[in-house]
């Protein structure tokens, strides 16, 4: 991705903007998108990006890759945010974000989708914390950084300001957040009264009635769910899934897995197993006609999802690896590798048990069921399950 900054430089400037903006769709770098409505305007693919390195560097404690590379890239990609959005004084003065595409490419084009605005404002809040930390820490890669950007301290203030005034969507009589402005106003597609034939919908109807109903080709708020499970309660989650899953065509290879690690979050394990059936047969069976012009690379890595971050229950938020079990009846035994930084982790989970084994020089503490628990190096440890699920 920092190979491609240049040229997403490049984008950022062609569309008026500052700092970067990296592609949807891409060979070298440089926006390969047919269609600027269900592509380039899918700005949260910075947010995306700025995610995937923060966890890595979690995981990792890889801080050269950050303070390198990475805060470049967080300068670029926090300069198009400021830059983006706006301060509305309709919503109380608080920072939004218009003219954008979210996950879900059947409502393009909208203001304050809710996935990017909570994405985005994690990005801010990530750049003005590298770069504070640079400045104060370490001042020779802080110097390096300004020649590169030409980055001015105050502009760490002006995405601070903008992350903690951004603008997330709430629906108070509904309870649920509205994917974007106008996504309630529209009328709902009856799903149930289109004939299989006439999916996926994109092949059958033309964008502009699709756009004007509440109907979706993938998750998007759920995707937020699963992403940022830490900014949504319990509560929140289950009325949000409840209210857009009836709406999901599954016309996207990508969704059904995020929707079988929410479903089995909230304890809807029927449609957890259906969805994850879903994307484990994607390319085994065939299941959208299409295998014959390649896999579905991300839905395996869905799948894969599925089993550690559904049946398993693991997050990773700040780095803190924990576990919450939700394996189904009907699947007796589960197990898994983990790579963190240099230490092995396996885990094993059955519905009478589940066994840590730690590989490596270091301890590791973790958290099972909300508790927190301490592993040694070259051992295992057991906790008892009931039914696959945490012991009461």
């Amino acid at each position: 991705r920092h190979s491609m900054l240049p040229q997403a430089r490049e984008r950022a400037q062609a569309v008026n903007n500052r700092g970067a903006l990296f592609p949807w769709r891409t060979i070298n770098g440089e926006e390969a998108s047919a269609y600027y409505a269900a592509g380039t305007a899918q700005y949260h693919i910075n947010a995306d990006i700025m995610y995937a390195l923060r966890k890595y560097v979690e995981i990792t404690d890889d801080k050269s890759l950050l303070y390198d590379e990475g805060a470049e890239m967080l300068v670029e990609t926090a300069r198009l945010w400021e830059d983006l959005g706006f301060y509305s004084e309709r919503r109380g003065g608080k920072f939004c974000i218009h003219g954008v595409t979210g996950p879900d490419e059947y409502n393009t084009v909208v203001n304050n989708n809710t996935y990017t605005n909570l994405m985005a404002r994690e990005n801010l809040w990530f750049a003005a914390e590298t770069v504070r930390d640079l400045h104060a820490n370490y001042p020779d890669l802080y110097a390096t950084l300004v020649h590169r950007t030409q980055f001015e301290m105050s502009e760490a203030d002006a995405w601070q300001k903008a992350a903690d005034n951004m603008y997330i969507p709430h629906d108070e009589e509904s309870g649920i957040n509205p994917q974007d402005d106008a996504f309630l106003d529209r009328e709902v597609w009856n799903l149930k009264q289109i004939p299989r034939s006439k999916f996926p919908l994109l092949l059958n109807y033309h964008p502009l009635v699709i756009y004007r109903h509440q109907v979706i080709k993938q998750a998007d708020v759920v995707l937020a769910m699963f992403l940022l499970g830490h900014e949504f309660s319990f509560e929140q989650k289950k009325a949000n899934f409840d209210y857009y899953d009836p709406l999901t065509t599954g016309d996207s290879s990508l969704s059904a897995c995020i929707q079988s690690i929410v479903a089995n979050e909230i304890g809807n394990t029927e449609s957890a197993l259906r969805y994850a059936r879903y994307a484990m047969l994607m390319d085994l069976a065939d299941v959208g006609g299409n295998v014959k012009d390649g896999c579905h690379i991300a839905s395996m890595g869905g799948t894969w999802m599925v089993a550690v971050y559904g049946f398993a229950g693991m997050r990773d938020h700040g780095g803190e690896l924990s576990f919450t079990p939700n394996l189904p009846e009907t699947l007796t035994r589960l197990t898994f590798a983990l790579q963190i930084g240099i230490s092995r982790l396996q885990v094993t989970l059955t519905q009478e048990r589940v066994t840590y084994r730690l590989e490596g020089r270091l301890p590791m503490t973790i958290r099972h069921c909300n508790k927190a628990l301490e592993l040694k190096p070259n051992a295992e440890q057991t906790v008892e399950l009931s039914n696959g699920q945490c012991a009461i």
